[in-house]
């Protein structure tokens, strides 16, 4: 895969035919050393943020309350997404140059297994209950299932062409998987590794969330610039969102009243109101935002700006930048999760 290349390509999100809400896509984590970040928000001293650095060949870690980071390590060629387990002890990221995922001991800070997949793995995320990963192999066309206890892929599920991110129900009863290179989302019943129905949406889906009453798919269109909001009852775009240019990494409030894009071309972030189905705001952050996490409060948004090797921290109360951390090269896919040991 070509390295600094345009980060857009990549989403991949479960639909479900039943009422269930989505575990968010996967995080990374970029490189940095302490003391490189400037006024860090108030947010959760308990949570970490992992950015995937595509270029450095790195996940770093980022404590969320000081914003400073506090780790990093060294992965496979080209990490391109990062997704957290659960309960937090396992990071698992795709190494879209090297074909592998890797998987790291979160309380070690070291890579424990390596794993072979797919061409090209895009996205990553991990069913709730912590027995499966899903991995979007954009270069096959195609997700990898990982059984989580054996560590070996048990399934290879074909989709449409170029999936570049998936999501998993709450249920872990239905996977989304967007395909940039069909203008589709495929979705796919989890207990056979079935194709159960495809629906159209914008040009280049890139990157997909639920909202957390499980009605709606929220679908980020790379090259129309636009974000597909889909009834997953119906399994029908129902509404179509102008947003900024080239939108990708897409997240959404834990309330459900508001989603959130970076959009790589304009350098940016829109805010859309679910009710009103409109961006209510934009925020400026650094140069080609693509990944983006919401916190499990939803009191910030972490966006990876992939080229001003940052993360931009976001206060949604107030939707101004409330922080930037150096990170890693090439920042790309970032995720939230709340450190082990810390749970209440």
């Amino acid at each position: 895969m070509t390295r600094n290349r345009n980060m857009g390509r990549r989403a991949a999100v479960v639909l479900c035919v039943t009422a269930a809400a989505l575990v968010g896509p996967g995080n990374p984590a970029g490189v940095a050393s302490a003391g490189t970040a400037t006024a860090g928000p108030p947010a959760r001293p308990d949570a970490l943020v992992y950015i995937a650095d595509l270029n450095s060949d790195t996940v770093s870690i980022v404590d969320a309350g000081s914003g400073v980071v506090v780790g990093s390590v060294a992965v496979g060629d080209g990490p391109d997404s990062v997704a957290v387990s659960p309960d937090g002890s396992r990071v698992y990221v795709t190494n879209s140059a090297a074909d592998t995922v890797s998987v790291i001991d979160a309380r070690t800070r070291k890579v424990i297994d390596t794993i072979a997949v797919g061409d090209e793995p895009s996205r990553v995320t991990v069913s709730p209950d912590d027995r499966n990963v899903y991995v979007a192999n954009v270069g096959s066309d195609d997700v990898s299932v990982i059984s989580t206890r054996t560590r070996e892929v048990t399934d290879t599920i074909r989709v449409g062409r170029a999936p570049l991110g998936v999501a998993v129900t709450r249920d872990g009863c239905t996977l989304y998987v967007a395909n940039a290179a069909s203008g589709t989302v495929s979705v796919v019943r989890t207990s056979t590794g079935t194709v159960t129905g495809t629906i159209p949406v914008g040009s280049g889906p890139t990157a997909l969330t639920l909202t957390p009453d499980g009605r709606h798919l929220y679908v980020s269109n790379l090259t129309s610039d636009d974000v597909s909001v889909v009834d997953v009852h119906d399994g029908t775009e129902s509404d179509r969102i102008p947003v900024g240019d080239q939108p990708a990494g897409i997240g959404v409030r834990p309330d459900g009243r508001r989603v959130y894009v970076a959009d790589i071309g304009s350098d940016d972030v829109s805010t859309i109101s679910t009710r009103r189905r409109a961006v209510t705001e934009t925020t400026a952050v650094g140069r080609g935002p693509n990944g983006l996490a919401v916190s499990p409060d939803g009191s910030r948004v972490y966006v990876s700006n992939f080229d001003s090797d940052s993360l931009s921290v976001i206060d949604t109360s107030t939707g101004r930048v409330t922080g930037t951390v150096a990170v890693g090269d090439g920042p790309t896919g970032v995720a939230v999760a709340v450190a082990r040991g810390k749970r209440g």
